[in-house]
């Protein structure tokens, strides 16, 4: 395990993980984890999901939360970002040559990890790319999963010097001629100061999350391809329409910050209007990373998380159907 994951004296592995890798499409060597509980039932297993350029070391701390309140927790680095296979040479830059590859990583991930070695029932906490994933698979997820709770989905992209618009059509032009592989700006390197951040008004847990980059350099990650933001555009197209949206059947809610500077929240409030399956709860004055973001708005989170989940209300342990007998 120590092998696989890591830790910084400030983010310290919570408990003791089995941790491993599993062949995605294409024979890709996907990093996963599964955190159990801490406490002597088990309440289910969450599936938490990254979003771009993030890994399992970076949610530790929810990680510990969620299994001394009693789930067990399932989650994997997304195909090309942190520990898990990246796809081209230049291993900086985020690609994917399909949106469609990450569906079917966490669709073999279900089934070859949680389902035979978690405990039901199961449920997603998915935030940004990772809710997008889980949006775009969710049809097919009603008879594996009992509820979902997407984190700033990412359906929308703001704060851009061109604009989405612009973007997406030069992600389509460079990809049409063959460039999908280049990234459409530069790669800067250069640490955004906190100030200046728009993920999160926490110091500490900013400051945590660059350390982890800093410690592992092969988990840092570069601008998307071309053909990343094509592919990212052309699937939030799809899940915004409404006859995709009426095939969720899914229990979910969502949770908007209202500070974010990376997703429109007009966009959020659209999926939410066409969802019937879905639920808007805004927190205001969150930005982007709520897992990561003050204890103010990060306390707000949680708190919905907790109680929306199945078996997270206080049920009778001792007449829970999932008592561990192996923890």
């Amino acid at each position: 395990m120590t092998t696989i994951l890591h830790s910084t004296p400030d983010n310290p592995i919570p408990g003791n993980p089995v941790a491993g890798f599993f062949d995605g499409v294409g024979n890709r060597k996907i990093r996963y984890a599964v955190f159990k509980t801490k406490a002597p039932f088990a309440r289910g297993t969450i599936v938490l999901l990254q979003g771009r350029n993030e890994s399992i070391e970076k949610y530790f701390e929810t990680i510990d939360e969620l299994t001394t309140a009693g789930f067990w927790v399932a989650t994997f680095d997304w195909r090309g970002q942190a520990g898990s296979e990246r796809l081209l040479r230049q291993p900086g830059r985020g690609h994917v040559d399909h949106f469609s590859d990450y569906e079917r990583d966490l669709a073999r991930f279900l089934e070859q990890i949680v389902l035979p070695d978690t405990r039901l029932p199961f449920s997603i906490v998915a935030h940004s790319m990772g809710a997008l994933v889980v949006l775009s698979s969710a049809p097919m997820l009603a008879s594996r999963i009992d509820r979902m709770v997407l984190l700033a989905p990412f359906v929308g992209l703001s704060g851009q010097a061109i604009g989405a618009r612009g973007i997406a059509v030069m992600a389509a032009i460079m990809n049409r001629i063959g460039l999908g592989r280049l990234p459409i700006h530069a790669d800067k390197a250069s640490r955004i100061p906190f100030e200046n951040n728009v993920l999160t008004a926490d110091f500490p847990r900013y400051a945590r999350n660059l350390a982890l980059t800093g410690s592992f350099p092969h988990f840092r990650l570069g601008p998307p391809t071309a053909r990343w933001l094509n592919e990212a555009f052309r699937t939030m197209r799809r899940v915004m329409r409404r006859e995709h949206l009426t095939k969720i059947t899914v229990p979910t809610i969502i949770l908007a910050p209202m500070a974010d500077g990376l997703i429109p929240h007009l966009a959020i409030e659209f999926l939410a209007s066409n969802f019937r399956a879905g639920h808007l709860i805004p927190i205001d004055g969150a930005r982007h990373e709520l897992l990561h973001e003050a204890d103010r708005y990060r306390a707000q989170a949680m708190a919905a998380i907790f109680a929306f989940l199945p078996g997270a209300d206080g049920d009778d342990a001792e007449t829970s159907p999932h008592k561990l007998k192996d923890v």
